[in-house]
């Protein structure tokens, strides 16, 4: 859900129910490598209240554009690091020894 202005777009908050610190977190950690963007903070509201808020604001350019684009860099950013881990366990299976399990 959006809050914001329907006359600027450039400020808004983002609420995203079901979630917490970790993707909050990673998303304000994103948009704050966006030149685009001035400034990226995140709230939740209260401890029991499974719900993030997310504020963005930039230098012209549309939040909600802001934010998408920051998802799927963040989705990049995310398969990158399970092809590296997928390709490095690999590795590790075909560079084992088969009979290099110790049993005492």
């Amino acid at each position: 859900m959006e809050h914001g202005s329907f006359t600027d777009e450039t400020k808004s908050t983002f609420s995203m129910a079901d979630e917490d610190h970790t993707l909050a977190n990673s998303i304000r950690y994103t948009l704050n490598q966006d030149p685009r963007v001035t400034f990226c903070g995140y709230s939740i509201p209260h401890p029991s209240d499974n719900r993030v808020n997310i504020r963005v604001q930039t230098t012209g350019d549309p939040a909600r554009e802001v934010l998408k684009d920051a998802c799927q860099n963040l989705m990049a950013v995310c398969q990158h690091v399970r092809n590296t881990l997928d390709k490095a366990v690999l590795d590790h299976k075909l560079t084992k020894p088969v009979g290099d399990i110790n049993i005492k």
